[in-house]
């Protein structure tokens, strides 16, 4: 009988050993899992994301005669309005903010097509057409996530240029080496502004959302861009304060770091 109760004695101090020894190496091994079956939202990762959509300037039309712009949704309101692509580069360091830089361009700028009196030499049958560059750095805050929504708020900053072209129509057709019939003034300042968003995740890799923006843009003053006319007179026509609004649709790709 005393053997018996030993070896039962012995028995249950090994298996007291092995419930401790696991209960110690399961937090072990869950640490130990790859990073791959953790969510990419919840690790620091890089989002590439491009974005296409309209821009308008509610103040600032091409001429008096030309307003609302053109857009696959028709004429926005009584300034300039276009199409504008774009492309961001995002660092989400922790799941409720990131930073990064991006770049907007507007492809197909809104034309004129008679422009006679927009500046310049009058009585010249031209084309006017306006197209702008941002370039600049941006800060997200995603207050609201779920496993497949997520919105957010943020500013931009950076600059702006402005490009007014002129065509005269009218030019004698000349050798590419004696000029052409084309000139471009441009104009540069800073933009800052706010920004809003929400974004539905497709996959822990893809994502597709909408962006609204509002920006203010301090261009240099009329009579510091005389500067910048060409010899004809032809002047860039945006100038001091202007609003710029913006709306597009973006698709990213998240890049686990």
């Amino acid at each position: 009988m005393a053997v018996t109760a030993r070896t039962r004695r012995l028995g249950l101090g090994a298996l007291a050993c092995v419930a401790i020894g696991a209960a110690v190496s399961a937090p072990a091994r869950a640490d130990d899992l790859p990073r791959e079956h953790v969510s990419v939202i919840e690790r620091s990762h890089t989002v590439a994301e491009a974005e296409a959509g309209i821009i308008a300037l509610p103040t600032a039309p091409i001429s008096p005669a030309s307003r609302g712009g053109s857009t696959p949704l028709g004429a926005v309101g009584n300034g300039d309005a276009t199409i504008q692509t774009g492309i961001h580069i995002l660092y989400r360091a922790s799941p409720n903010w990131a930073i990064g830089a991006g770049a907007i361009f507007a492809p197909r700028p809104t034309s004129d097509p008679n422009c006679a009196n927009c500046g310049g030499a009058s009585g010249l049958s031209r084309t006017h057409s306006r197209s702008y560059l941002f370039l600049g750095g941006e800060a997200r805050y995603y207050p609201f996530r779920t496993r497949w929504l997520e919105a957010w708020v943020g500013a931009t900053g950076g600059t702006i240029v402005v490009a007014d072209r002129f065509t005269t129509t009218s030019a004698p057709v000349v050798p590419s080496l004696l000029g052409t019939n084309q000139v471009t003034v441009s104009s540069a300042g800073f933009a800052v502004g706010g920004q809003a968003g929400l974004d539905y995740l497709i996959s822990d890799s893809f994502v597709v959302g909408l962006a609204l923006r509002a920006d203010w843009w301090l261009l240099p003053d009329e009579s510091v861009l005389v500067s910048s006319c060409d010899a004809i007179g032809d002047c860039p026509t945006l100038h001091g304060s202007v609003a710029a609004f913006e709306m597009g649709v973006t698709v990213g790709y998240r890049i686990p770091l």
